[in-house]
């Protein structure tokens, strides 16, 4: 009788591993690491979206939900949404799902067939390039340019890339790992191009709140384009309202493909928690506030690490102008998954490797900066005197 091996498909097979997670699960466990891998603030979540929970589950809402999310956070979302860019988002575009990397892929599973091409900006949080894959996409990469002003993109090579064959184009603005954010002269061009080319927009929205300019949120698809474009907005309530552990996010899209996508969610989850849900209605109820402060918050800690990272000699760092990461790199420096684990094991720092990120990402780290100063400081601490030892030379 032939045996046949115990082995997954090739598309998962290929699946690159994450490169984050190679360095956070070596040094879990062990007090002494400072940890700045993880895309999350150190404060809890609020209170008040703490309180809505509890009160839910003693009520006992412990049941399924709509495929499509409970009516009341559907229309509020909309609301909110409509509210914060200016044009009517309506509830019928609306699909609450478990977290914003479910909507992501909830996304590609409605669009994406095996063969098809899709482009990706980079560098780029692995899960985005990663999720194409596993459908047996071919992925092209449009990478950004570091300056010292920050990351900018080419827009005519990307223009160029967008070619009668790709099915998608999948944006992260603000970016993850680089805070770099989508220009609002370089919206209607893309919008366009993808438009003339029937090419679907997917835009991974998650740190639209998290922006360091004057406006409330970063420069979005959303206001430019019709009901019906090819454009879906995936979003989550795990970075501006700092929920993260509670995995719920939402996707904006054309009604016509929202009936499908809730088919879809039937397959994969079903349904979100609905006392998840209760607790998401209380915390947009509850304004803009926390949001407010949060962004200051990072505001500032973005700059006092900055400024910490560019005064140290052989250091480059890019300034952020959204999300809530440094992207850094040290001169010498060409492996980062070899830096960050030796930055683990003899600085007791934690940082993502930058090679996490794709190509364009290979050379620097990120250090996310939502945390307390004092931990900053420690962590800039224990960077310089790493590359002080460094110096130094062995045996020093």
């Amino acid at each position: 009788m032939p045996v046949h091996p115990a082995i997954a498909r090739p598309q998962v097979l290929a699946l690159r591993g994450s490169k984050i997670r190679e360095v956070a699960n070596a040094a879990m466990g062990r007090p002494d690491v400072l940890p700045f891998w993880f895309g999350e603030s150190d404060q809890p979540t609020s209170d008040l979206i703490r309180q809505a929970a509890i009160a839910s589950l003693q009520d006992g809402r412990t049941f399924y939900s709509h495929n499509l999310g409970q009516p009341a956070l559907r229309a509020a979302t909309a609301d909110y949404l409509t509210g914060l860019h200016g044009r009517a988002i309506e509830v019928a575009r609306l699909a609450i799902t478990n977290s914003g990397v479910s909507a992501l892929m909830i996304a590609a599973q409605a669009l994406i067939s095996p063969g098809d091409r899709v482009v990706v900006i980079d560098p780029v949080w692995p899960n985005i390039a990663e999720i194409p894959r596993i459908l047996g996409a071919e992925v092209a990469y449009v990478s950004l340019r570091p300056g010292p002003d920050g990351f900018r993109l080419d827009l005519d090579q990307l223009l160029d890339a967008l070619t009668p064959h790709t099915r998608a184009l999948f944006v992260n603005s603000p970016n993850n790992p680089t805070g770099w954010t989508i220009s609002p002269d370089q919206r209607r061009p893309i919008l366009e191009r993808c438009r003339d080319l029937g090419i679907w927009v997917v835009a991974d929205d998650v740190y639209e709140r998290l922006y360091f300019g004057p406006a409330a949120t970063a420069p979005s698809f959303l206001p430019l384009a019709e009901p019906e474009d090819r454009l879906i907005s995936a979003n989550s309530f795990s970075k501006a309202w700092r929920m993260t552990g509670w995995r719920l996010g939402w996707l904006v899209a054309p009604p016509t493909l929202v009936e499908r996508l809730g088919v879809l969610l039937e397959y994969n989850t079903s349904c979100a928690p609905d006392f998840v849900q209760v607790a998401a209605i209380a915390a947009i109820d509850a304004g803009d506030t926390d949001i407010q402060t949060l962004r200051r918050d990072l505001a500032a800690a973005r700059d006092h690490l900055i400024a910490g990272l560019r005064a140290i000699e052989g250091v480059q760092a890019s300034e952020p102008t959204g999300a809530m990461y440094a992207f850094f790199r040290l001169s010498g420096e060409r492996d980062s998954l070899a830096l960050a684990k030796r930055l683990v094991a003899e600085a007791g720092l934690g940082l993502a490797p930058g090679a996490a990120f794709g190509e364009g990402g290979e050379g620097w780290l990120r250090w996310c900066f939502a945390a307390e100063r004092d931990r900053l400081d420690d962590g800039l601490a224990r960077l310089r005197a790493y590359l002080k030892g460094r110096a130094a030379g062995p045996g020093a």
